[in-house]
């Protein structure tokens, strides 16, 4: 969960210091792009953010993709350079897959922050149902042992040499049986999304986690 939010909080935090100074009127100052975001004010109702916060955001999001939309290639290497020790291409792939809610093949700023909004500022059950649809691949509503291992997996390949030389190739597979033998409450295989959010409740890490970047922007 860290992993998700952090990264893209470290970019936001780059972005501010970039542009603070700027003197933003009260819409959004659009270069020509394909995509023009919706306005500022129904973008802040529909947010957890503020005016300047989304100013920022913006800003940050216009200058890695000017056309406006960012494909899954271009997210993947945005996201490679927080991991330069590791391959984060398929932990990236699952994470756009969740961004790409519309599954249109691409993201727009206005399905950007929504999601963003929910992981740094949403409650504790909004982010752990976001979290679950990012490992719920095939979208059928249920987690798998298969899903939750391919996830585990990417993470572990994205974090590279931080892994090693203590990760044997059966360690995703242990912590998979692991989480998988806590959340599966009555052992039929699939963890539905209350069985996830209990577990995950129940967790005193998990809920750190939740609430580590609520404020980083």
């Amino acid at each position: 969960m860290g992993l998700v939010m952090g990264t893209f909080s470290m970019q936001s935090n780059k972005q501010d210091r970039t542009y603070r100074k700027d003197k933003i009127d009260d819409d959004f100052e659009l270069s020509i792009v394909c995509h023009r975001p919706e306005g500022l004010d129904k973008l802040e109702a529909q947010t957890n953010f503020s005016k300047q916060e989304l100013q920022v955001l913006y800003r940050g999001f216009k200058n890695e993709c000017p056309s406006g939309v960012v494909n899954e290639d271009t997210f993947k290497q945005i996201y490679a350079q927080f991991f330069p020790h590791g391959d984060a291409s398929t932990y990236a792939h699952y994470l756009f897959n969740a961004f790409d809610s519309a599954h249109s093949g691409s993201i727009k700023f206005e399905g950007f922050i929504m999601a963003l909004s929910t992981l740094l500022r949403g409650s504790v059950r909004e982010k752990l149902t976001w979290t679950f649809n990012l490992y719920d691949i095939n979208r059928d509503g249920y987690i798998n042992k298969e899903e939750m291992t391919d996830i585990v997996s990417a993470i572990y390949d994205m974090m590279g040499k931080y892994t090693y030389p203590a990760l044997k190739t059966d360690t995703p597979k242990q912590h998979v049986d692991a989480f998988f033998q806590k959340m599966d409450k009555n052992r039929d295989g699939v963890v539905t999304l209350d069985e996830f959010i209990l577990s995950c409740q129940e967790d005193e890490n998990i809920l750190r986690s939740l609430q580590l970047f609520k404020n980083v922007i």
